[in-house]
Protein backbone atom coordinates (compact mmCIF):
# COMPACT_ATOMS: atom_id res chain seq x y z
CA UNK A 1 0.00 0.00 0.00
CA UNK A 2 1.09 3.53 -0.75
CA UNK A 3 -0.14 6.66 1.03
CA UNK A 4 -0.46 10.08 -0.58
CA UNK A 5 -0.99 13.49 0.97
CA UNK A 6 -3.16 16.07 -0.74
CA UNK A 7 -2.76 19.70 0.26
CA UNK A 8 -4.71 22.82 -0.57
CA UNK A 9 -3.28 26.30 -0.64
CA UNK A 10 -5.68 29.11 0.19
CA UNK A 11 -5.02 32.79 0.86
CA UNK A 12 -7.09 34.45 3.57
CA UNK A 13 -7.69 38.20 3.60
CA UNK A 14 -8.82 39.73 6.89
CA UNK A 15 -11.60 41.71 5.23
CA UNK A 16 -13.17 42.93 2.01
CA UNK A 17 -11.02 46.07 2.27
CA UNK A 18 -7.84 43.96 1.94
CA UNK A 19 -8.64 42.26 -1.37
CA UNK A 20 -7.22 43.64 -4.66
CA UNK A 21 -9.16 46.55 -6.19
CA UNK A 22 -10.25 44.61 -9.30
CA UNK A 23 -11.61 41.83 -7.07
CA UNK A 24 -13.48 44.37 -4.92
CA UNK A 25 -15.34 45.52 -8.03
CA UNK A 26 -16.21 41.93 -8.91
CA UNK A 27 -17.24 41.15 -5.31
CA UNK A 28 -19.48 44.23 -5.29
CA UNK A 29 -21.24 42.77 -8.34
CA UNK A 30 -21.65 39.47 -6.46
CA UNK A 31 -23.07 41.30 -3.43
CA UNK A 32 -25.54 43.14 -5.66
CA UNK A 33 -26.58 39.81 -7.20
CA UNK A 34 -26.81 38.27 -3.71
CA UNK A 35 -29.27 40.96 -2.69
CA UNK A 36 -31.50 39.89 -5.62
CA UNK A 37 -31.54 36.20 -4.65
CA UNK A 38 -34.86 34.40 -4.49
CA UNK A 39 -34.55 32.39 -1.27
CA UNK A 40 -37.91 32.50 0.56
CA UNK A 41 -37.41 29.07 2.17
CA UNK A 42 -33.82 29.02 3.41
CA UNK A 43 -33.42 32.79 3.83
CA UNK A 44 -29.85 32.12 2.65
CA UNK A 45 -28.88 34.51 -0.13
CA UNK A 46 -25.88 33.88 -2.36
CA UNK A 47 -24.47 35.97 -5.18
CA UNK A 48 -21.74 35.09 -7.66
CA UNK A 49 -19.86 37.15 -10.22
CA UNK A 50 -17.64 35.85 -12.98
CA UNK A 51 -14.96 37.75 -14.88
CA UNK A 52 -14.42 36.44 -18.40
CA UNK A 53 -11.32 36.92 -20.53
CA UNK A 54 -13.34 39.23 -22.80
CA UNK A 55 -13.79 41.56 -19.75
CA UNK A 56 -17.49 40.73 -19.43
CA UNK A 57 -18.84 40.29 -15.91
CA UNK A 58 -21.64 37.77 -15.47
CA UNK A 59 -23.61 37.54 -12.23
CA UNK A 60 -26.02 35.07 -10.73
CA UNK A 61 -27.96 34.55 -7.53
CA UNK A 62 -29.47 31.47 -5.94
CA UNK A 63 -33.01 30.69 -7.04
CA UNK A 64 -35.09 28.46 -4.75
CA UNK A 65 -38.22 26.51 -5.50
CA UNK A 66 -40.87 24.93 -3.26
CA UNK A 67 -39.69 21.65 -4.77
CA UNK A 68 -36.23 22.03 -3.24
CA UNK A 69 -34.15 20.07 -5.77
CA UNK A 70 -35.50 22.32 -8.53
CA UNK A 71 -33.62 25.38 -7.25
CA UNK A 72 -30.20 26.45 -8.47
CA UNK A 73 -27.17 27.90 -6.71
CA UNK A 74 -25.72 31.30 -7.60
CA UNK A 75 -22.46 29.85 -8.88
CA UNK A 76 -24.15 27.51 -11.36
CA UNK A 77 -26.65 30.20 -12.41
CA UNK A 78 -23.72 32.46 -13.32
CA UNK A 79 -21.41 29.86 -14.85
CA UNK A 80 -24.10 28.30 -17.05
CA UNK A 81 -25.26 31.71 -18.26
CA UNK A 82 -21.66 32.73 -18.97
CA UNK A 83 -21.13 29.64 -21.12
CA UNK A 84 -24.52 30.03 -22.84
CA UNK A 85 -23.81 33.65 -23.77
CA UNK A 86 -20.04 33.44 -24.37
CA UNK A 87 -19.25 29.76 -25.12
CA UNK A 88 -15.67 30.47 -26.21
CA UNK A 89 -14.74 32.81 -23.36
CA UNK A 90 -12.37 31.76 -20.60
CA UNK A 91 -13.56 32.13 -17.01
CA UNK A 92 -10.78 34.00 -15.23
CA UNK A 93 -12.26 34.65 -11.77
CA UNK A 94 -15.35 33.60 -9.82
CA UNK A 95 -16.33 35.40 -6.61
CA UNK A 96 -19.05 34.46 -4.13
CA UNK A 97 -20.78 36.26 -1.26
CA UNK A 98 -23.36 34.66 1.02
CA UNK A 99 -25.69 36.17 3.60
CA UNK A 100 -28.22 34.62 5.95
CA UNK A 101 -31.34 36.59 6.84
CA UNK A 102 -31.57 34.49 10.02
CA UNK A 103 -28.16 35.15 11.61
CA UNK A 104 -24.85 36.95 11.12
CA UNK A 105 -22.69 35.39 8.41
CA UNK A 106 -19.01 36.31 8.82
CA UNK A 107 -17.51 32.93 7.90
CA UNK A 108 -16.41 32.62 4.25
CA UNK A 109 -18.86 30.36 2.39
CA UNK A 110 -17.28 28.13 -0.27
CA UNK A 111 -19.19 26.61 -3.19
CA UNK A 112 -21.30 23.52 -2.41
CA UNK A 113 -20.32 20.14 -3.83
CA UNK A 114 -22.58 20.39 -6.88
CA UNK A 115 -21.16 23.81 -7.72
CA UNK A 116 -17.59 22.56 -7.25
CA UNK A 117 -18.31 19.82 -9.78
CA UNK A 118 -19.80 22.33 -12.23
CA UNK A 119 -16.81 24.66 -11.84
CA UNK A 120 -14.47 21.68 -12.34
CA UNK A 121 -16.17 20.98 -15.68
CA UNK A 122 -15.25 24.45 -16.92
CA UNK A 123 -11.68 24.32 -15.59
CA UNK A 124 -11.21 21.11 -17.57
CA UNK A 125 -13.03 22.51 -20.63
CA UNK A 126 -10.87 25.63 -20.79
CA UNK A 127 -7.67 23.93 -19.54
CA UNK A 128 -7.01 26.92 -17.29
CA UNK A 129 -7.57 27.43 -13.58
CA UNK A 130 -10.46 29.51 -12.33
CA UNK A 131 -9.37 31.82 -9.53
CA UNK A 132 -12.00 32.00 -6.79
CA UNK A 133 -12.76 34.32 -3.88
CA UNK A 134 -15.50 33.65 -1.36
CA UNK A 135 -16.86 35.40 1.71
CA UNK A 136 -19.87 35.65 3.99
CA UNK A 137 -21.79 38.91 4.37
CA UNK A 138 -18.65 40.43 5.92
CA UNK A 139 -15.41 39.28 7.53
CA UNK A 140 -12.59 37.27 6.02
CA UNK A 141 -12.28 36.54 2.31
CA UNK A 142 -10.70 33.32 1.05
CA UNK A 143 -8.85 33.07 -2.27
CA UNK A 144 -8.12 29.87 -4.15
CA UNK A 145 -6.01 29.97 -7.30
CA UNK A 146 -7.99 27.04 -8.70
CA UNK A 147 -11.00 24.84 -8.07
CA UNK A 148 -8.50 21.98 -7.62
CA UNK A 149 -7.72 23.35 -4.16
CA UNK A 150 -11.35 22.77 -3.15
CA UNK A 151 -11.94 19.55 -5.10
CA UNK A 152 -8.55 17.89 -5.64
CA UNK A 153 -9.91 14.54 -6.89
CA UNK A 154 -12.54 15.88 -9.24
CA UNK A 155 -14.49 13.62 -11.56
CA UNK A 156 -14.03 14.78 -15.15
CA UNK A 157 -14.34 13.61 -18.74
CA UNK A 158 -11.09 11.61 -18.58
CA UNK A 159 -13.01 8.95 -16.63
CA UNK A 160 -15.64 8.51 -19.35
Amino acid sequence: MKSITITSNLDIYDSFEDIPAEIKELMEAAIEARDKAYAPYSKFHVGAAILLDNSEIITGSNQENASYPSGLCAERTAIYYANAKYPDAIIKTLVISAKSLMHSMITPVPPCGACRQAIAEYEVKQDEPIEMYFMGASGKVVRSESLKNLLPLAFDNTFL
